[in-house]
């Protein structure tokens, strides 16, 4: 048999295609997904914020208590991620858009309630289901960045640490605002609160997995979490206690 010096140039050429193209899309998808975290990371700063605010501004705190409840709210479950999975310092201390964003959020918010207080007395009931509307979109979009945040520091093949970590910077905001509210946290009492988030993060792993499609995975991930709590709310959803409701 003759050699062919064309077919073996032609051979290593369309392996050398191959590779370029799968290096391509690889650092293509990197890019995506780091957008895409971004943007998560930025509508769970913006809606937890608001809701951290919310309560604040309901348990009377002044101007600075709003801030710093709505920027814990909003940092509070990253920051407790990052020092699960070993990231120091964690990334709402090395990452200024978020404390900033958080911050002029939750002033935002206390100047809007500033100037229509009376509305804000009156619609007292409405806000709740507001505030809870918000806390809902947090609680989606900090779990998928949670998860996704584990993914990129190695653990990609262990569940329980994806899940612990979305779930964690999906709940952690939410306790740290009902104590320094003096309120039992919403996480240990009503409304299935930590469910969605531990079952939303266990759906969005292999979604990301068996789709390829990241913004298919949280687009689909994040509706679950959502409706989910959604419902929990309008149909009072409770996980079962010891002296039921009325105790």
């Amino acid at each position: 048999m003759l050699y062919n010096p064309s077919a073996s140039h032609s051979l290593g050429t369309s392996l050398y295609t191959r590779e370029a193209y799968k290096t391509l899309q690889f650092i293509y998808s990197r890019y995506v997904m780091d957008i895409i975290v971004d943007i998560l990371v930025m509508v769970g700063t913006v809606a937890f914020a608001v809701s951290g605010a919310l309560v604040a501004i309901d348990a009377n705190l002044d101007i600075f208590g709003v801030c710093f409840v709505g920027a814990i709210t909003a940092t509070g479950g990253g920051i407790m991620r990052d020092l699960f999975l070993g990231i120091h310092p964690p990334t709402s201390f090395t990452d200024w858009k978020i404390p900033v964003t958080a911050l002029g959020v939750s002033v935002l918010v206390f100047v809007i309630a500033l100037i229509l207080k009376q509305k804000f007395v009156k619609f007292r009931k409405r806000l709740e289901a507001v505030n809870n509307v918000f806390d809902a979109v947090g609680l989606a979009s900090a779990s998928i960045t949670g998860v996704e945040v584990a993914v990129s520091q190695g653990h990609g093949g262990n569940w329980f640490i994806i899940i612990v970590s979305g779930m964690m910077t999906g709940i952690c905001g939410g306790i740290m605002r009902d104590l320094l509210t003096s309120r039992t946290p919403s996480v240990l009492r009503k409304h299935v609160y930590a469910l969605p988030s531990i079952l939303g993060s266990a759906l969005y792993y292999p979604l990301r997995i068996l789709t390829s499609n990241v913004v298919i995975a949280a687009a689909a991930a994040a509706a679950f979490m959502i409706t989910l709590r959604l419902l929990a709310m309008r149909f009072r959803w409770d996980l079962p206690t010891v002296h039921g409701k009325g105790y």
